[in-house]
């Protein structure tokens, strides 16, 4: 297949292996990520950052498992935000899935192979039908992986965003009654989610983007002053690379919607 060009090119999220671990703290304060020392991994962060997210793929896949974040963070981020094709789009959330089973074997104590993991499923979920993924056992796989990622990193802030879209997602697809007594959802833990997550990266377009979402999906009316005043801190985060600036424009979009 053709991957897409990153549609917003930028001389700031083109790093040098130095400039990039200075940024590393702020970058990667929402996935815990460790500063690289392959040599060959530094080159692969350095084309995700800078959006060129096949390159970060064919890197990071070409150095075995200790690549498997940089490729997963790449595919997955790719496939949410640039990839058209649905079936496609599905393909990528799969192969993800399944090569992460293979990382957590081999590197038990790596978030990424957790986080990734629920990441993907929690997608591909959402790409085909969430309530027959609920029948087929994959919102306990999701929860688990979720888990373990909050384990094994309890600062990983994008954890604890996917696991406030997992209690939003399952309440608003089977409701609050099945979605607690069958799945463990809750709209509460759902926002103490969000909030921890805001609190551990208050730069993150991401964070407030999807507490916004939450609270128009479960509350409406109710709560569309406070979403709308979250999209407006997304939409006016700092990106400092081209995941942040993708999840900028996602809140740019809701406003203009």
């Amino acid at each position: 297949m053709a991957w897409k060009q990153f549609p917003y090119p930028d001389a700031a999220y083109v790093y040098t292996p130095h400039t990039l671990e200075a940024a590393w703290a702020r970058l990667h304060a929402g996935d815990v990520e460790p500063f690289p020392t392959h040599a060959a991994l530094v080159q692969a962060w350095l084309a995700f950052h800078a959006g060129d997210f096949e390159r970060a793929v064919k890197l990071g896949l070409a150095i075995g498992v200790p690549g498997y974040a940089v490729a997963h963070k790449a595919t997955c981020i790719y496939a949410t935000h640039l990839e058209a094709n649905d079936s496609q789009k599905l393909d990528m959330y799969e192969e993800v899935a399944e090569r992460c089973e293979r990382q957590q074997s081999e590197q038990p104590d790596n978030p990424a192979g957790y986080y990734w993991h629920a990441y993907s499923l929690g997608r591909y979920a959402l790409g085909t039908s969430v309530v027959k993924a609920l029948a087929q056992g994959m919102g306990a796989r999701v929860r688990n992986s979720l888990d373990r990622t909050m384990t094994v990193a309890p600062m990983h802030a994008e954890a604890h965003i996917a696991f406030g879209i997992y209690h939003t997602e399952i309440i608003d697809k089977v409701g609050a009654m099945i979605g607690s007594l069958t799945y463990g959802a809750n709209k509460e833990d759902g926002y103490q989610h969000f909030k921890t997550a805001l609190a551990l990266t208050p730069s993150s377009a991401l964070a407030h983007s999807e507490y916004a979402r939450a609270l128009n999906m479960l509350d409406g009316k109710k709560k569309l002053a406070e979403a709308l005043a979250l999209y407006e801190k997304a939409a006016d985060c700092v990106a400092l690379d081209a995941k942040e600036r993708l999840e900028v424009e996602v809140a740019i979009d809701e406003l203009k919607g």
